[in-house]
C-alpha cells in the first residue's frame, strides 16, 4: 500500500497552482450561497407586495433546492466532459439571470422560472467545484472537499447584513438586482482561471487513505455495493440533521427557554437566537475541519466519529435543554456533526472511483440530500403538541447511531474488498507532506 503517482510535471508548480484553483472554486461557491441561504429575507417583502402567501412564494424555494440538486449528475458530466472553465461561466450567467428575473417577477410562474435558472446554475457551480477540488488534492481530498463546502455553507454570512439592509433602504427588488447582478460577474470572470490538471498530481505516498488506480464512469458506480451505502448513508444523516435541526424552535419553546439570554465568551443573545446563529458558523467550520481530519485517519473512521457525535448530542439535547447554556452548546454540536457530509462523501466518493469522473460521480452522491429533503416531511405525520419533538429527536438520534455503525462495519470492510478486487495495489497518498 506505498504505490505513488508518476511525475509528469513539475511538482513545486502543480502545488502552487493548486492551491490558486482550490482558492477560485471556493470563491464561485461563497458567490451562489445566497441563492439558496440568503432567501428568507426576500420572502415577507414579496408577500406585502404581491398577497401570494408565504405558502406560494416558499414554492420556488422548494423548486430551486430540488432542481440544484437533482441534476448535478448531468451537471458533473458536462463538467468533465467540456471542463469546469466552460460550465462555469454559464452559470454564472444563470446565477446572474434567476436573482435579476426575481426582481423583475410580477408573477408566481415568473418566480418559479427563476428558481429553476438559479437551480440550475447553482448545481453546476457546487459540482463543478467540488469536482475539480477533488482532481486537485489527490492527497488531501478531504479537507480541499471541506473547504470548497464551506464556501457554500458559510458565504452568505459575508452579504447577509448588506441586502437586508437594502431591502429595508430600497426595497427587494434592488437588492435582487444588483446582488444577482455583482454575483454573476464575479463568478463569470473567475470562472476564465479554473483548469482542470492536465498532469498527474505528484505526491508522496502515504498510509491513512487507500485510492483506486482506475476510473469508474456511471454506469460501473451504479453498479457499485459501497456506492449505494454511502448513498444510504447520506440519506441517514441528512434526515436526521433537517429532523433535528427543524425541531430546535419548538423545544426550546416548550421549555420556555427560547428567549432566556445566554453568555458565552462575552456575546450574550436569547438562547433559542444563540444556537440558530450557530449553524451557519459551525455548519461551515465542520466541513474543512472533518475533511482534514479525514485525510489523516481515514474516511470511514472520521465518519462513524462525526456521526456518533451528532447522535449523542441530539440524545443529549432531550435530556439537558431544558438548561439554555446547554441547549446552546448541545445544539451546537448537533450543527458540528452534522455538515461535515458534504465533505467526507465527496472525498471517499473519489478515493473509490477515480478523478476523471468525479465531479459526475459525486453529483449521483450528492442527490441523497434532495432524497433527505424529501423524506423530513413525513416528519409531519408524527403526532403534533407539546413534547411532540421528542420522538423526532429519538429517530434523529437512531438515524445517526446507525449510519456510524453502517461507516465501520459496513462500508469500510466493503470498500476495502472494492479495491482489493481491481487486482492492482491500492493508491496511498501523504495527505500532510505537499505544502
Amino acid at each position: 500500500m506505498t504505490a505513488s503517482t508518476v511525475a509528469t510535471a513539475p511538482a513545486e508548480s502543480v502545488r502552487n497552482h493548486r492551491w490558486m484553483q482550490l482558492l477560485f472554486g471556493i470563491i464561485c461557491m461563497v458567490m451562489v450561497a445566497n441563492l439558496q441561504l440568503g432567501w428568507t429575507p426576500f420572502v415577507d417583502p414579496i408577500d406585502q407586495k404581491y398577497h401570494w402567501g408565504r405558502y406560494a412564494i416558499q414554492w420556488a424555494f422548494t423548486i430551486f433546492v430540488l432542481t440544484q440538486t437533482w441534476l448535478v449528475p448531468l451537471h458533473g458530466y458536462l463538467v468533465d466532459l467540456f471542463g469546469p472553465r466552460i460550465m462555469i461561466s454559464c452559470a454564472g450567467a444563470l446565477v446572474g439571470a434567476a436573482w435579476v428575473l426575481n426582481s423583475y417577477a410580477d408573477s408566481l410562474f415568473l418566480l418559479y422560472v427563476a428558481a429553476v435558472i438559479g437551480g440550475v446554475g447553482v448545481g453546476i457551480v457546487y459540482g463543478g467545484s467540488v469536482g475539480n477540488a477533488l482532481k486537485w488534492f489527490p492527497d488531501r481530498r478531504g479537507l480541499a472537499a471541506g473547504l470548497t463546502a464551506a464556501g457554500f455553507g458559510a458565504g452568505s454570512a459575508l452579504t447577509v447584513l448588506p441586502i437586508q439592509g437594502m431591502i429595508q433602504a430600497s426595497g427587494y427588488e434592488p437588492a435582487f438586482f444588483w446582488f444577482g447582478l455583482a454575483q454573476g460577474t464575479v463568478i463569470l470572470l473567475v470562472a476564465q482561471l479554473l483548469r482542470t490538471p492536465e498532469h498527474e498530481v505528484t505526491v508522496p505516498p502515504v498510509r491513512a487513505v487507500e485510492q483506486s488506480r482506475r476510473d469508474f464512469a456511471l454506469p460501473e458506480v451504479v453498479r457499485s455495493p459501497p456506492f449505494w451505502v454511502m448513498y444510504a448513508m447520506f440519506v441517514l444523516v441528512g434526515v436526521g440533521g433537517l429532523m433535528a435541526q427543524a425541531q430546535l424552535g419548538p423545544m426550546a419553546k416548550d421549555f420556555g427557554i427560547d428567549s432566556v439570554p445566554v453568555a458565552i465568551l462575552g456575546l450574550t443573545l436569547p438562547a433559542l437566537t444563540f444556537a440558530l446563529s450557530l449553524d451557519r458558523v459551525l455548519n461551515g467550520l465542520t466541513r474543512p475541519f472533518f475533511g482534514w481530519i479525514s485525510d489523516h485517519i481515514g474516511r470511514e473512521n472520521a465518519m462513524f466519529l462525526a456521526f456518533l457525535l451528532e447522535g449523542l448530542a441530539i440524545y443529549g439535547l432531550l435530556s439537558f435543554a431544558h438548561e439554555p447554556f446547554l441547549f446552546v452548546i448541545l445544539s451546537g454540536l448537533v450543527f458540528f456533526a452534522w455538515g461535515e457530509i458534504y465533505a467526507l462523501f465527496p472525498a471517499l466518493c473519489a478515493d473509490l472511483y477515480g478523478k476523471k469522473f468525479a465531479t459526475a460521480n459525486y453529483g449521483l452522491l450528492y442527490t441523497a440530500k434532495g432524497t433527505a429533503a424529501l423524506v423530513v416531511p413525513l416528519a409531519n405525520l408524527l403526532p403534533a403538541g407539546t413534547g411532540s419533538w421528542k420522538l423526532v429527536f429519538l429517530i434523529a438520534a437512531v438515524l445517526d447511531f446507525t449510519a456510524a455503525l453502517l461507516a465501520l462495519f459496513i462500508l469500510k470492510p466493503l470498500r476495502k474488498r472494492f479495491i482489493a478486487q481491481q487486482g492492482s495495489p491500492s493508491e496511498a497518498l501523504r495527505p500532510h507532506a505537499t505544502g
